[in-house]
């Protein structure tokens, strides 16, 4: 299971993070000079569940931003709920 939403595709990003030292010109000093660059990751909230894809209950990875605005239908925690659905479908056709 890869780490990225399936809904918004967010997804670990790199980066940098960046130590300086010295005085800043306006304090009187030279100037700051960057004294080290390493690398960094920044990773999306991400929450395993389970959530109806192509209408069958599946285990996916998702954002927490989607599951906010709604673009995540999870699936009904009782059976009977199911039946009760299948019933209301073939009462109506």
């Amino acid at each position: 299971m890869p780490y990225e939403c399936h809904y918004t595709g967010k997804k670990t990003t790199f980066g940098k993070k960046r130590a300086y030292s010295g005085q800043k010109i306006t304090k009187g000093g030279f100037g700051l000079k960057t004294t080290g660059i390493s690398r960094r990751t920044f990773r999306p909230n991400l929450h395993k569940m389970t959530a109806m894809v192509d209408g069958k209950p599946q285990r996916i990875v998702v954002s927490a931003k989607a599951v906010r605005m709604g673009l995540v239908e999870r699936p009904l925690k009782r059976k009977y709920g199911y039946t009760r659905q299948q019933k209301e479908a073939a009462g109506e056709n």
